[in-house]
Order: C-alpha cells, then structure tokens, then sequence
C-alpha cells in the first residue's frame, strides 16, 4: 500500500488543503451575510427566491466545510451576524443595490465559486475533500445557469462587444 492510501477521513489534511477550506468557508459565511442584505434590497421576486437558493446552497457548505475543520481541530473563521429583514421601501432609493446589480454580483459570485471549487479540488490529496468539491462544483454550475437564465429573461445581461465576422 502506498503512502496516505487507506480511509481518507484518517488522513491528515495538508497546509493548502487546510488554507482553501478556511479560506473558502470565510467567503461563505461573507456571502450568506451579503445575499440576506441584497433580499432586502430586491424588488423581483424570482431574484429574492434565487437569493434565498444561494443562502441555502451556503449554508449546507458552511455545514459541512466546518464539520470537516472540527474533526481536524482547525479553529474555525468568525461568522458575521444575520441580517435582519427590511422593508424594500424604507431603503433610501439612492442607497438601494438595483436588481441588474444584484443579479450581477450574484453571477459573479458563482464564477468565483467555480474557480475556488476547482482550484481544492485540484490541489487536495484526500479525496474526501476533492469529492466534497466536486460536488459543490456541480451545484454551483447548476445554480449558475438558473441566474443566467434570469438575467437574460429580465433583460439585465451586458454582453462583452459581440464578434460578428462578414462572409
């Protein structure tokens, strides 16, 4: 048998491995706090519901990704406090995030997710945690084409100048 070959969950994690859990779950436990603000500013309702799709999705990964710390005796990131809920219209409308906006830094976050879930994957020698990522790599990819559906049935995508080439 070869070196670190039997029940991964007995493997000791490696120092990067424990740096993008930590580092992952602390952007989680940001996003969760940002998606409870941005409902309180979203006027569309598909957009509030795939809001609250993106806190849930954060916070099974939150769940899970602490677990994991905890079996390895790493000390957990703070967890900002919860947002309460507020009423659309006691938001200023000048210091309201706007739907297109919101939408934007929800796609955002998804790629940057990807990107994350990738990079553990590729850098984790346990395959519990690579399997872990690969599953929330999926998720987010799912996830992301719900909110690119919506921002182009809303009419809120910016495209990048398009390539059109004459024949």
């Amino acid at each position: 048998m070869g070196i670190l070959s039997g029940n991964p969950k007995n493997e000791p994690m490696h120092y990067g491995e424990v740096f993008g859990l930590w580092t992952y779950l602390l952007a989680t436990k940001g996003m969760i706090t940002c998606y409870q603000v941005h409902i309180n500013h979203a006027g569309d309702s598909d957009l509030q519901s795939l809001l609250k799709e993106a806190i849930q999705l954060s916070k099974q990964e939150e769940n899970e990704i602490e677990s994991l710390l905890k079996e390895n005796e790493v000390a957990l990131p703070p967890t900002p406090p919860e947002r309460s809920n507020a009423s659309l219209e006691d938001i200023p409308t000048g210091a309201r995030f706007l739907d297109p906006e919101i939408a934007a830094s929800l796609a955002r976050d998804v790629a940057a997710g990807l990107i994350s879930c990738s990079t553990i994957m590729g850098e984790s020698i346990r395959e519990d945690i690579a399997m872990m990522f690969g599953k929330y790599h999926v998720q987010k990819a799912a996830f992301g084409a719900k909110v690119l559906r919506l921002i182009k049935d809303k009419g809120w995508l910016i495209p990048p100048p398009l390539h059109i080439t004459s024949k």
